[in-house]
């Protein structure tokens, strides 16, 4: 009676866990608001495919080429299926085997009346099934799918960062072609210039030193263009990868043409970030995995029960005659660890130290992603600033620059306030097409550390097709 009742608590006790899951907490208090969020007439725009508001249609099929040949996705879609896979191993632990055996023989062997030829048949079913004691079993299927949703959220990361780099060198390499458009109308401006300079020099209206400044000028702007030009050929050697093709120009055709900015994408509340970054959800999922590998490791210091048992019939011909029956088994097993020399115990510290680490690792990817959203948001208000007065500064200098070159083609001054206010006027008028590629960018930045959503629909869809194909 006692061992039955015994056996009656343990069962009692199967599927029940050792181990309390861990909440985690940020390890600081979040702002109602972002500290660094400037007020806008007009309302944020929404994340849904962010990159669709700059209305460039190269981009937004150079983005769909992106999702469907970009080979870092095909790895990522690969490595999910991979993990997929391993949950739907870890999970069948939790259900009984059942295998189906038999043979079919045919031998001959000496006897003393001659040689004796026979057959032999057998067929049987075993079944198998381990008692989930103390919920192992429970957490090791959980861990896995955990770390399962974790890949989700990874491949809807890359997404995002992919999306994002590719818009980013995108429009840089149409800021460069801009940038080679004005270093050509400079160009052209100084040759002109040069063209009278020694016009007036032959007639002997100014000194040599003009002449030679205005060389100056034009060869300076002529090496220029060999700096834009090398960098919209990796760009575009770059753009070209992402998309899945051997490195070369012009990818999806013609560029188009430096955008205005949009408003700012809305920002919404530093407390819904954690749900809007898949990064942050990855990192939480493998929180809670580590915190399933605790109870898997104290589950593992507690007694295991499985049962295994078999059933079949045989049909065996001998010298003495046909042998023919059924047979059947049933076994239990109990293994209880006594003595391991402290391997559970260590192991059981070995998973709380893990645990304790990806716990401190989702704090700091928490203050990362917040950090992120706060420096974006200073960098677009900073760059909006920037380019209004680098507007005013660019009307300014083409202004002075017209007014010094025909005071100098009156004879009304010298060639310094010319040769000056020429490169001031290409400087600026370069620096302000860099701060609108800039301007461009810090929205990018700005998408891409609020996340989103729309992932989700892309990775559906490619993880379908993959199916699809291998049916």
């Amino acid at each position: 009676m006692t061992r039955l009742s015994v056996l009656f608590a343990i069962l009692l006790l199967a599927g029940c866990s050792l181990h309390t899951p861990v909440k985690v907490a940020l390890s600081v208090e979040t702002p109602p608001a972002y500290l660094e969020h400037q007020a806008v007439d007009e309302p944020g725009l929404p994340l849904d495919q962010w990159w669709l508001v700059f209305n460039d249609g190269h981009l937004n099929r150079l983005v769909e080429e992106l999702f469907e040949q970009n080979l870092d996705l095909f790895q990522s879609i690969a490595r999910l299926q991979q993990v997929e896979a391993t949950f739907a191993m870890t999970r069948s632990a939790q259900s009984p085997v059942l295998t189906v055996g038999g043979n079919l023989s045919r031998s001959q062997q000496p006897g003393l009346a001659g040689n004796f030829t026979g057959n032999n048949r057998q067929l049987s079913l075993a079944a198998g099934y381990e008692l989930d004691l103390w919920g192992k079993l429970a957490a090791q299927s959980r861990a896995s799918e955990l770390e399962l949703s974790a890949s989700r959220q990874d491949v809807q990361t890359l997404y995002l960062g992919l999306s994002a780099r590719l818009t980013d060198l995108y429009f840089f390499a149409v800021e460069q072609r801009a940038q080679l458009a004005l270093t050509d109308q400079t160009i052209a401006s100084f040759a002109d210039t040069l063209g009278r300079v020694e016009n007036r020099y032959s007639l002997g209206l100014v000194p040599a030193v003009d002449m030679y400044q205005a060389r100056q000028s034009l060869a300076g702007a002529q090496a220029a263009r060999y700096r834009f030009e090398t960098n919209l050929a990796e760009a575009e050697h770059a753009i070209a990868v992402l998309v899945g093709r051997y490195p070369e120009r012009n990818p999806g055709g013609d560029l188009g043409q430096l955008p205005d900015a949009p408003v700012l994408f809305s920002a919404g509340i530093p407390a819904d970030l954690i749900s809007q970054r898949p990064d942050l959800r990855a990192a939480l999922r493998r929180v809670e995995a580590a915190d399933a590998r605790v109870a898997i490791a104290i589950a593992d210091r507690f007694p295991s029960i499985s049962f295994s048992g078999g059933y079949g019939s045989l049909r065996q011909d001998v010298t003495a005659g046909l042998i023919k029956g059924e047979f059947w088994s049933l076994l239990g097993n109990l293994a209880l660890p006594i003595v391991d020399g402290g391997r559970r115990r260590a192991e059981v510290d070995k998973k709380e130290a893990a645990l304790r680490e990806a716990v401190a690792n989702y704090q700091q990817k928490v203050l990362l992603a917040f950090q992120e959203v706060e420096d974006a948001l200073v960098n677009n208000f900073a760059t909006e600033q920037r380019v209004k007065r680098l507007v005013e500064t660019a009307q300014a200098t083409a202004t002075t620059l017209r007014l010094s070159t025909d005071r100098y083609l009156s004879g009304l001054v010298d060639y310094l306030p010319v040769l000056t206010a020429q490169r001031i006027d290409f400087d600026i008028s370069s620096r302000l097409l860099a701060a609108r590629r800039q301007l461009l960018a810090d929205r990018i930045s700005l998408a891409r550390a609020l996340g989103g959503d729309w992932m989700q629909d892309k990775m559906d869809l490619r993880l379908q097709i993959e199916k699809d194909k291998n049916r």
